[in-house]
């Protein structure tokens, strides 16, 4: 489950699609499948969400891992590299960046 904390030694990697309504949908559906057939099964892998701004103009994902070397060694899977390059075909660019929760309320 996907809980937000500072205190929790986790890495977050918060990942932006920049996408057009057109092809908003279409990337979502790749993004979540995936998730459900590639990254969740990937050693470390915790959790993840993904979100859509109201004009379908942009995509976020929030994932979390055990450890950065887990994040990393999905992205280099030979599953991810081929789905990441479908992936790039749908956006106009797509950016993963690892972030610490330095501080949350609630």
């Amino acid at each position: 489950m996907l809980t937000v904390s500072n205190t929790k030694d986790i890495q977050t990697t918060i990942t932006t699609f920049d996408v057009t309504p057109g092809t908003c949908q279409d990337l979502l559906a790749l993004l979540q499948s995936a998730c459900s057939e590639v990254i969740s099964k990937q050693p470390g892998f915790i959790a993840s969400a993904l979100h859509v701004n109201d004009a379908q103009t942009r995509i976020a994902s929030y994932s979390q891992w055990a450890r950065r070397e887990d994040f990393q060694a999905m992205l280099r899977s030979p599953e991810m590299l081929e789905r990441n390059r479908e992936i790039n075909s749908l956006c106009k660019n797509f950016a993963p960046v690892m972030y610490d929760v330095v501080d949350c309320v609630g």
